[in-house]
């Protein structure tokens, strides 16, 4: 169960698809704090993608854990989920953030330079996103994101959150950014790891390392 009050630090968004079973999911929620769990169709289509949502949300959010829904308003709505997260042009977003905020978050990705990032704050997401769901390949985060990350932390007041690299320690890396989140996925969900030991073990790092807010 997630701890109360929420740790003054870095803390854990989980990323993860229909390709990871929803046992798993659940397992990784035992592990630790985990602020919010955003669920990405991966490739497969609506009906099975909503499926899929259906089973996970009310389990997330009885854990304590906000869910996100990528890419899609309709599914979102039907699963009750707290948040829809938009990969698109600034247009776009302010759309959704015009239709939806009023009643679920509405986070931003896709920016890969500072203008970018600029333009889609412009809008007032709830949080900007620094990666690309499925593209924690490495240990390591990506040096651009980290970037980002660093930059966006000390000059503007919307949250961000920033995708870590395959290894648990890689969470450390985006800790020290000043990013308010780390988004972990294949360090937690890859075959053979235990995914309430992974969170737990993130926990226990960003207690030792991560910087404090307002400290």
């Amino acid at each position: 169960m997630n701890q109360t009050p929420a740790p003054n630090r870095c803390r854990i968004v989980l990323i993860a698809s229909p390709r990871v079973p929803e046992s798993r999911i659940r397992a990784a929620l035992s592990g630790g704090d985990v602020a919010s769990l955003i669920l990405d169709a991966g490739g497969l289509d609506e009906a099975a993608f909503q499926a899929f949502a259906e089973q996970v949300v009310p389990a997330a959010q009885a854990a304590g854990v906000a869910v996100v829904i990528a890419g899609d308003s309709r599914i979102a709505g039907r699963v009750h989920a707290d948040g829809l997260h938009v990969e698109a042009g600034k247009d776009e977003l302010a759309d959704a953030i015009e239709r939806h905020q009023a009643r679920m978050m509405v986070g931003a990705g896709g920016a890969k330079t500072r203008d970018d990032a600029l333009e889609l704050g412009e809008e007032r997401p709830d949080y900007i996103f620094f990666g690309r769901f499925g593209y924690d390949t490495k240990p390591e985060p990506h040096a651009r994101n980290l970037a980002l990350g660093a930059w966006w932390s000390e000059m503007i007041e919307i949250p961000c959150i920033v995708m870590a690299g395959a290894d648990l320690a890689s969470a450390e890396a985006v800790a020290a950014t000043g990013a308010e989140f780390v988004a972990l996925s294949a360090a937690v969900f890859s075959e053979g790891v235990d995914p309430a030991a992974a969170v737990a073990e993130a926990n226990a790092l960003l207690d030792r390392t991560a910087p404090r807010f307002g400290a």
